[in-house]
């Protein structure tokens, strides 16, 4: 147990970093249709692949760490990248991170670890029949491309804001992650097997598949508007719908008794407060730019490519 968390906050580091760097690559461009146009474009810009480098390392240690321990062990930790975000943005944002945000951002993730920890999804199999990976499949799908729809219509004959097409297209990137992480979960089964059987397992092909979708949709979620918009989409949406697979798909019992209720009432509502301190935070809407000529809102600049490159950049003597 103690391996998959230590891999699982390496993991939550990583897919931080990897968010950032995403951003900071992806917040100069100006808004446009949904597709892979735009990735096919950041895909030239080294911040941005370091970015996707990021996100791999951390695919990897998410990938041991579900290896190690269960879904419900592993997915409350990852919640922890809200916080690197933030310790980034504390040195690289243009605007100041308070005390708020932090405690905002800090009972997200105590809330969703503790109402996760309690529930405490426990038992099932590895592997789950055709049909009900189909049915979570479409399901989960489904509802992503219905949110990310939402982030493209407009609201009163006016455009959505940045802040709202970032946080709509967040919580699809969420869903698709926590399919993700499901279909990882099933892959993680066939290690035993060596190449041969990675390759040979049908869950390689959809997480690549997938993936690349997630790829598309976080992308857009990190271009459209501020990065502490679309992180609790991330953060909180992907363990959430990767516990609920986990109890659907691999038959994991969750613990609903009366003794367990209270302590789940209180995380839930730690995760709520800490969403709606979020919500009202100047990292959301401080950023959110008037709209140009064409009616479009520019994305917010709450990172700082030149100050990243002095921050991190070797110190001349």
């Amino acid at each position: 147990m103690n391996t998959a968390v230590v891999l699982a906050v390496v993991a939550a580091f990583f897919t931080a970093t990897s968010s950032v760097c995403q951003r900071l690559g992806a917040k100069d461009e100006p808004v446009g249709r949904f597709g892979p146009g735009l990735v096919l474009r950041l895909v030239r810009r080294p911040i941005w692949l370091a970015g996707i480098g990021s996100m791999i390392l951390g695919f990897v240690f998410q990938f041991v760490a579900l290896h190690f321990g269960d879904l419900a062990l592993v997915q409350p930790i990852l919640s922890s990248e809200l916080l690197w975000v933030l310790a980034y943005m504390g040195v690289i944002g243009t605007i100041k991170v308070r005390r708020r945000d932090w405690l905002a951002a800090s009972f997200m993730a105590v809330g969703l670890g503790i109402f996760l920890f309690v529930a405490s999804p426990h038992g099932g199999h590895l592997h789950a029949s055709g049909v009900k990976w189909w049915f979570a499949g479409v399901s989960s799908l489904g509802l992503a491309v219905i949110v990310a729809t939402v982030a493209y219509i407009p609201h009163r004959g006016r455009p959505p804001s940045p802040s709202r097409r970032a946080a709509s297209l967040g919580v699809a990137t969420g869903i698709s992650w926590g399919f993700t992480a499901a279909l990882i979960k099933e892959l993680s089964s066939h290690t035993g097997g060596g190449v041969g059987g990675i390759l040979g397992a049908w869950s390689t092909y959809a997480i690549v598949v997938i993936g690349a979708l997630s790829v598309v949709l976080s992308s857009h979620a990190l271009q459209a508007g501020p990065i502490a918009a679309s992180q609790p989409g991330f953060t909180i949406v992907d363990p959430l719908i990767a516990s609920l697979l986990g109890v659907f798909i691999f038959g994991e019992h969750i613990d609903l008794g009366l003794e367990h209720l209270v302590p789940e009432a209180v995380a839930m509502a730690l995760l709520v407060i800490g969403v709606l301190w979020l919500s009202g935070s100047q990292l959301v809407h401080g950023s959110d730019a008037p709209a140009g000529k064409d009616g479009q809102a520019e994305p917010g600049e709450d990172l700082d490519l030149d100050k990243a490159r002095r921050e991190f950049s070797p110190r001349s003597h």
